[in-house]
């Protein structure tokens, strides 16, 4: 028997209400401060990653998913949503629009990681980005939404943790400073580490090898290497969250896992600390435009894990949406009881109730057994007394008080318009 492929999940009718939950409170978010949704291809040129991704990453190295298609193309699932939005921006000509044009997502991402708990193959993402300023302020944006987005949903203990990484102007002092601290401890570190020191320095201060924590500990500290615009724009970020009342930590080893992000750094940990504890970030990446062969294009934006969040609401106990029930469940006997009940529940739905008809052929009992599983809060009960009467034997679930309904007042009497006379047997 076939089974879902490692690293992806089912989400089935019970849990649905609770990712329906999470995404419409993230897409609500976004609208309170007028980002707008776009929705990019599942696919893209292979190339759009390589370059804006950047090569010595886990993700272009290890984890993206590629493949060629029949017209020979070199395509790749994307990994991560950044790239793509702004080669829609770049493609679309959304630069001609008034700037910052501020985009969100609900989307599924793939890469081929080890699999565990929070991380899969196939994950879940809102997506926040703001293209084209770069005023700090649309950095203490996109952070506000995603702290307020959490909040809301009821998750407790987090912390922002914060950083600047510099720009193209003071980054390669640091980066060799941090290289002239790492060549004589080469011995000490890890494999990871070592090949990070040759193709991708920055990484060394994310790697999480317990070995190589006390080396990352004493390295270099990015904020003490910016230059004078990226310690003023860093500032002034501060100085919009403070403005706020919203907390962070200054984390100098955070660095992020991409090669676009430049100055902000950022993310969102709950109380419990470890491995796959980051529920949301990102940063500022204004040289990825050019990169993927736009013009100089600054950018922000922020990436939270919906699988993750999930997870720390449920751990955490916050209040989440049970799973969804129909209003009304139809317990039919005979094939005239059904065909009446199909134009009765028909009514209903057309009034925005969820209503259900008992199929196939079943004794009364078994059709109050899927009464009650069914949930439904309303039971009607049609056989050939209920058809020459006209008039249904509506139960209420919750009281367990039974009513005689006519057909025509039975919409009224179910949303509990009916007064309260009605007789009951």
């Amino acid at each position: 028997m076939y089974q879902s492929p490692r690293g992806t999940q089912d989400i089935l009718p019970e849990d649905a209400a609770v990712w329906r939950y999470v995404e419409q409170r993230a897409a609500e978010q976004a609208r309170r401060f007028g980002y707008g949704e776009i929705r990019t291809p599942t696919f893209e040129d292979v190339g759009l990653f390589l370059r804006g991704v950047g090569s010595g990453t886990d993700i272009v190295d290890k984890e993206i998913y590629r493949f060629q298609d029949k017209g020979g193309s070199e395509l790749a699932l994307r990994p991560e949503a950044t790239a793509s939005v702004m080669r829609a921006y770049l493609e679309r000509g959304l630069a001609s629009r008034p700037q910052p044009v501020k985009l969100y997502s609900l989307i599924n991402l793939f890469r081929y990681d080890r699999p565990q708990a929070g991380r899969y193959r196939e994950f879940r993402q809102f997506n926040v980005e703001a293209i084209g300023e770069e005023d700090p302020l649309s950095d203490a944006e996109v952070i506000a939404i995603l702290w307020r987005f959490l909040e809301e949903l009821g998750l407790r203990g987090l912390d922002v943790l914060l950083n600047s990484i510099g720009d193209k102007v003071c980054r390669p002092g640091f980066i060799q400073a941090l290289v002239e601290y790492y060549r004589p401890r080469v011995d000490e570190i890890c494999a990871d580490c070592r090949r990070r020191l040759e193709t991708n320095p920055l990484r060394l201060l994310d790697c999480k090898n317990a070995r190589c924590q006390p080396i990352a500990d004493g390295a270099p500290k990015t904020i003490d290497h910016l230059c004078a615009d990226c310690a003023a724009h860093f500032d002034r970020l501060r100085g919009y969250l403070q403005a706020i009342k919203l907390p962070y930590t200054i984390t100098p080893r955070l660095v992020r896992g991409l090669d676009y992000y430049t100055r902000t750094v950022f993310e969102v940990v709950p109380p419990i600390v470890g491995g796959q504890s980051t529920i949301g970030g990102g940063g500022r990446y204004d040289g990825l435009a050019e990169e993927i062969g736009g013009k100089p294009t600054p950018g922000v934006g922020f990436a939270a894990g919906l699988d993750r969040i999930i997870m720390n609401l449920r751990e955490q106990g916050c209040p989440l949406p049970a799973s969804e029930v129909p209003d009304a469940f139809f317990a039919c006997l005979g094939d005239d009881a059904k065909h009446c009940a199909v134009m009765l529940a028909d009514r209903l739905r057309r009034e925005g109730m969820a209503a259900v008809v008992g199929m196939g052929d079943r004794s009364l009992k078994a059709r109050f057994r899927q009464a009650e599983a069914s949930g439904a809060p309303w039971t009607i009960i049609l056989g050939e007394n209920e058809l020459r009467e006209q008039a249904a034997q509506v139960k209420n679930g919750l009281t367990g008080e039974q009513a005689r309904v006519p057909f025509p007042d039975l919409v009224l009497h179910v949303t509990g318009a009916l007064p309260s006379e009605a007789p009951t047997t």
